[in-house]
């Protein structure tokens, strides 16, 4: 959190008494005060009324630092302790407790080290994988629970919010030239956008989610990300689309921690959630997100003119396009599909789609989770395959690159994910990945913590089966194999 805006001269006196609690200044927003303390943080709301919010009267601070907490304490428990009032004590002097008349109220709150708020974790380069994926599964756990909204008009609640968004983009000072063709790209997706929004309406998709999921707002909380602030003071704007609230995250590391960090994140989350309709949706949602952000930056005297034009690109996705990396067990093709998926398509890089995370979900487990023996059936295999490509199929025509994952072992798996990117008009390569069986025997050995089930047993009886020919680019997975898959496909690296 960044200093910023001034505490009302109503509240000097609570303040005073707060940052003597604490023994530091407090950290500011332009709506609230925390004064952290050793063992304990207090957060006071500002006596501010600023059109989208009202904290102006005692009344209103008292129910909103109730809200927080009603918010916040379900995911965040060992954080958000209780509301606290400070009182007057009979000799004039303020005190926490129940005695006396109340001048304030306040959450009162544990302390979090500066380092571990994910903005900080990101800037020092320390978003790992494990903790990526930790984020992926954070956020299916907060929208899984979050309460159902229904009755909503999601295309027209879209617009107000687009609406709102473009007037303090104006308010806070940033350049028409800028604004009015940004305005006119966003109107055009909103068009396009709003059966797909309807659609997801009556899914029931609209919950109430946290509304202000940026980096800043997580936090690693004994070891574990954790959501805190949680928007408590405006319900239509978290009453949202859980697909709107995930993409706040998407777009914040996308510009902070890179393509591959937010790609991962994404399809950490689709893997658990099934959610793939997000995709057709995410340039819409990203470019606000990113005019959002701007905004508040330029309100802040900061420059959003790089979050606009940001904006303007996640409304003008690069084109779909469709690979698939086969090969035995242990060639590496999660690995390559992976490492491809971030350059290809739009924002923010392809869906990868793996069978053996589809074939966990179809059992209602995380990937790392192992299988029963009956979950390597002949019919379960075919369903996962069909699952595969259908997925893949969808999210194409919804103008997503797609990246397969599976052996590709049988012919007629191979020719099927080609026919599917002929029928959507996009391009289509297969990657083959060989290597020395011996190679992929310690590999299989090696693994941790991975969706794969194989043994050395499994990969022996696949490699005694015949594929037939192979059309596809082949490649020595015992080499550097993404450098020869990215001149395959032509992208950068």
């Amino acid at each position: 959190m960044k200093a910023s805006g001034r505490i009302p001269p109503a509240q000097a006196e609570v303040a005073a008494f707060l940052a003597g609690l604490a023994g530091a200044a407090p950290i500011e927003t332009h709506i609230s005060a925390v004064f952290v303390g050793r063992d304990t943080a207090w957060k006071m709301k500002k006596a501010v009324a600023l059109g989208f919010l009202d904290f102006s009267t005692l009344e209103a601070r008292a129910h909103f630092c109730q809200r927080e907490l009603e918010l916040n304490q379900p995911a965040a428990p060992g954080i958000y302790r209780d509301v606290v009032a400070i009182t007057r004590a009979p000799d004039g002097s303020l005190q926490q407790g129940d005695e006396g008349a109340v001048v304030e109220w306040v959450l009162r709150m544990a302390p979090i080290p500066a380092g571990d708020f994910l903005d900080a974790v990101a800037a020092r380069g320390r978003l790992t994988p494990e903790l990526l994926d930790g984020l992926g599964d954070l956020l299916f756990a907060l929208h899984q629970a979050a309460p159902r909204v229904t009755g909503l008009d999601a295309p027209a609640a879209m617009a107000e919010v687009l609406s709102g968004n473009l007037r303090a983009a104006r308010a806070a000072g940033l350049p028409e030239a800028a604004i009015a063709p940004l305005a006119a790209q966003f109107h055009a997706a909103l068009v396009r956008s709003a059966p797909l929004l309807a659609a997801r309406a009556t899914e029931g998709r609209i919950r109430r989610c946290h509304g202000d999921l940026h980096l800043g707002n997580l936090c690693l909380w004994q070891g574990k990300p954790t959501p805190f602030d949680a928007l408590e003071f405006d319900e239509a704007l978290a009453r949202i689309d859980t697909g709107y609230d995930l993409a706040f995250l998407l777009m914040d590391l996308d510009q902070q921690a890179g393509r591959a960090a937010v790609n991962r994140v994404l399809n950490r989350y689709l893997a658990r959630s099934g959610d793939y309709g997000v995709l057709g949706l995410l340039p819409l949602w990203l470019g606000l997100r990113a005019l959002v952000r701007a905004h508040v930056q330029a309100a802040r005297g900061r420059d959003g003119g790089a979050l606009l034009c940001a904006a303007a690109a996640y409304l003008a996705p690069a084109a779909a396009r469709l690979i698939a990396v086969g090969g035995l067990q242990g060639t590496g093709k999660s690995t390559l599909a992976r490492g491809l998926a971030p350059t290809l398509g739009p924002a923010p890089g392809a869906l990868l789609l793996r069978s053996d995370e589809l074939r966990k979900r179809r059992f209602g487990l995380a990937p790392e989770e192992p299988l029963p023996p009956e979950a390597y059936t002949e019919a379960v295999s075919t369903a996962t395959h069909e699952e595969l490509f259908t997925i893949a199929e969808a999210a194409l025509r919804q103008g997503h690159a797609v990246a397969l994952d599976a052996m590709f072992l049988d012919p007629r798996h191979r020719l099927k994910a080609a026919e599917i990117a002929a029928r959507v008009g996009v391009p289509f390569q297969g990657l083959w990945l060989e290597a020395p069986i011996e190679i992929l025997k310690s590999r299989i050995l090696a693994r941790r913590g991975d969706a794969s089930d194989a043994t050395i047993a499994v990969l022996e009886r696949a490699a005694q089966a015949d594929p037939g020919p192979i059309g596809w680019a082949r490649l020595d997975a015992a080499g550097d194999v993404l450098a020869a898959a990215r001149k395959a496909l032509g992208v950068a690296g």
